[in-house]
């Protein structure tokens, strides 16, 4: 019989029957046996609350009334039961301790089915663990019989083999549905939900992506249990912020929303919230306060456009990416514009990945003048593309890949190698310069070996460090956040490497910068020595000279293109300018002309003093 009531109810769950229709199949079979006898199964959760489970005969109200209660050593019969891990018998639950702090559900049970007596046992799983209780209630003061003993273990067992094995087919789906450190939907749980939104959408829907900036650096630094702290303070904040709005963590570092009736302007509001909240996050780490920052990607869909999945979900990562390229700690929202800008990045990087491939970089230079006596003091090597039809692709025609983490370091590798090799060269031909400046990015930073790297290529063409300098631009500091860069721009300089700030002028609170991080050259930019004809131009050149001097940094006039330029630049004392005017970026062998005694360019010739030229190295 017990054989084939197991059975029987295993092929019920399996035809898809419920855990409660099964239960309640072994309740009704209890109650056959033992006759005038009522049955109810309650299940015991994680957090030692009782649950209604089964119990086809018993009054709803009373069922309703267990939901919730925590099992203690006082707690009726099946709480108790459940707590002590024994049967209880209880043959007067009017007047057992047990029962009088739950004397409304014995005048339920009177009044509804004449229980006088109540008989519990609990349910144990394999391991020993408490998954619920089985009781018996009874119209006459008394406790159970030997028949049912009996009956009541081989339901018992039934029980224990089913409800653990649904716990286990829970956590199973938990493990699949579920992230074990946050307990919020995981990636396969978001794109399900986002899925049966799309398909019910009559409303504006939102998905905001939330990446935690650096998490792998904290990881590093301060090991996995300080990040996984962060990542649960920052998902507690992103889930109370955006609620009633899902929260899933669908990476290590990465958190979904999905917003239903939110427009693009309330979706701009809520990651707004979010930053300004996590800005003011510093867990403490020993002595160390960590600074936590956030980087927000969003789209949203109107109904009236068909949104599917894939597209939503492409739109928010290509968002998401763009803002931790463009706009780290900040917030990019999804538009057409956008996919513009990112298609066009995507092609520069594949420009410059197979121009990788396929050696066709190479390395331009554009002399460095001391204006006073016309002579070349130094060269800056630009990066150049050799197309398959033999045309050159300058900077501006794949700029945006020579920030990407993944190739702007291996753009500057190859200009080190080549600016390595070249110099060896020159100096080997006895020409006569100081210097050849080659531009690093924060990808070069972000892979955190600058120095070793740079040391490796110029010992292996046995070119001395004192003819490079290392010229970084200013959103470079911009984007310094940990001090990553100060640190890398100390170690370079203690190893004899000069660092030029480029662009100076054209980003934020530059002063501050030269605060922050000692350089040994200022490059003027462009955009003042084009406006140095109005007032306010000649001043703000004239200041950066006085300043140059104070601070004992040498100063570069980058963009020089005519004389008038150069002689507004000569009578305000600057002493060192480039730009078109003193030569075009050219290739090496053009370059070696250059260098050699007889100049070829007219604007050096022009006016060209024999005394020796002021140093840049110094």
């Amino acid at each position: 019989m017990r054989g084939q009531l197991q059975q029987e109810i295993l092929d019920l769950l399996a035809r898809g029957a419920s855990l409660e229709e099964a239960c309640d199949r072994i309740c009704e079979h209890a109650e056959r046996l033992a006759a005038g006898v009522l049955c109810s199964i309650v299940t015991v959760d994680r957090e030692g609350l009782l649950h209604p489970l089964a119990g086809p005969t018993i009054a709803k109200t009373y069922s309703d009334a267990l939901d919730g209660i925590p099992i203690g050593p006082d707690v009726g019969s099946c709480g108790t039961a459940a707590h002590f891990r024994r049967p209880i018998a209880v043959t007067d639950i009017f007047a057992d301790p047990l029962w009088i702090p739950y004397r409304p559900l014995a005048d339920i049970l009177a009044k509804e089915h004449g229980v006088k007596a109540c008989w519990s046992s609990p349910i144990l799983r394999s391991d020993g663990r408490v998954l619920g209780a089985f009781g018996f209630y009874y119209k006459d003061n008394r406790g159970p019989t030997a028949e049912e003993r009996m009956i009541v273990a081989e339901c018992l067992d039934l029980c224990s083999l089913v409800l653990e094995r649904e716990e286990v087919k829970a956590d199973n789906q938990r493990l699949a549905f579920f992230d074990n450190l946050t307990g919020f939907g995981n990636r396969a749980n978001f794109l399900k939900t986002l899925e049966a939104a799309v398909d019910g959408a009559a409303t504006p829907l939102s998905v905001l992506l939330v990446d935690i900036d650096h998490l792998g650096r904290v990881n590093d630094a301060f090991g996995h249990a300080t990040g996984d702290r962060l990542i649960l303070d920052v998902g507690r904040t992103v889930a109370r912020i955006a609620m009633p709005a899902a929260t899933f963590r669908v990476d290590a570092d990465e958190f979904a929303i999905l917003i239903e009736n939110c427009s693009a302007a309330e979706l701009s509001a809520v990651s707004a919230e979010i930053l300004r909240a996590i800005e003011k996050q510093t867990p403490q780490r020993n002595e160390h306060l960590l600074r936590v920052s956030v980087t927000c990607g969003g789209a949203t869909f109107e109904p009236n456009r068909s949104p599917d999945v894939p597209t939503l979900l492409q739109h928010a990562n290509l968002a998401l990416h763009h803002a931790k390229q463009t706009a780290r700690g900040g917030f990019v929202l999804y538009s057409d514009d956008l996919a513009g800008a990112i298609a066009n990045r995507f092609r520069a990087l594949q420009t410059v990945t197979s121009a990788l491939a396929e050696d066709r970089i190479e390395a331009y230079y554009q002399p460095i003048v001391s204006l006073p006596t016309r002579e070349i003091v130094g060269l800056e090597a630009l990066c150049r593309i050799r197309m398959d039809g033999g045309q050159i692709l300058s900077p501006g025609a794949f700029a945006e890949a020579l920030q990407d983490p993944s190739i702007g370091h291996l753009l500057t590798d190859r200009m080190l190698e080549q600016v390595a090799r070249d110099i060896r060269y020159w100096l080997d031909l006895g020409l006569t310069f100081q210097y050849v400046s080659v531009n690093v990015s924060m990808a070069d930073f972000n892979q955190g070996n600058l120095g070793e790297r740079i040391k490796s290529v110029f010992a292996h063409h046995r070119t001395p460090l004192k003819h490079v300098v290392l010229e970084v631009t200013e959103t470079v500091y911009m984007d310094e956040k940990d001090g990553k860069v100060a640190k890398a721009i100390e170690e370079l300089r203690r190893e004899g490497l000069l660092v030029a700030l480029d662009d100076f002028g054209t980003g934020y609170a530059s002063l501050t910068h030269l605060l922050n991080f000692p350089v040994d050259i200022i490059k003027i930019d462009k955009t003042f020595i084009d406006r140095m004809s109005d007032g306010p131009g000649a001043v703000i050149v004239k200041a950066l000279l006085d300043m140059s001097i104070g601070l004992g940094t040498r100063i570069v006039a980058e963009g020089v293109e005519t004389e008038d330029q150069a002689e507004r630049l000569r009578r305000l004392g600057c002493p060192f300018v480039q730009g078109y005017l003193f030569g075009r970026p050219v290739d090496r062998d053009r370059a070696t002309e250059t260098l050699r005694p007889e100049v070829p360019s007219p604007a050096i010739n022009a006016k060209r003093k024999r005394k020796r030229p002021a140093t840049l190295m110094q």
